[in-house]
């Protein structure tokens, strides 16, 4: 299973240079429904929700979302390995708290933050 980030889903709707491997979309995908929030803000604020919306709708269609429940939320204030942004913090929350419950999942993000995150966690990358 993998976790997918904000940064694979816009760059998947965006059809930019760095587009994940067309199988991701194939796999079992979960991510915080913070995910959600990120993409649909970034398509408003471009203000391509008429020509990106039925993409955007599609793509997240394809995706588990956890909640951003007291224990993720939790976990976001305890110390992280390496110094992350607030955003990045709960996407990792919510990782590790899916891990925790013995979910075996894989990170796809094209963030370097995320991905030195990630390996200072543990947490092993999928490749996109």
């Amino acid at each position: 299973m993998i976790y997918v980030d904000t940064s694979v889903v816009l760059a998947q709707a965006f059809a930019e240079d760095r587009l994940p491997d067309p199988a991701i979309w194939l796999e079992p995908l979960v991510s915080s429904r913070l995910l959600e929030h990120e993409v649909w803000i970034r398509i408003h604020g471009a203000g391509l929700a008429g020509s990106h919306g039925d993409v955007v709708r599609r793509l997240l269609d394809g995706i588990a979302f956890e909640e951003l429940d007291r224990d993720v939320l939790a976990r976001s204030l305890d110390p992280f390995p390496v110094r992350v942004r607030t955003l990045d913090a709960l996407h990792l929350s919510t990782l590790h708290f899916l891990r925790v419950r013995g979910l075996h999942l894989e990170l796809a993000t094209f963030e370097p933050r995320m991905r030195d995150a990630a390996a200072a966690a543990g947490i092993p990358l999928a490749r996109i």
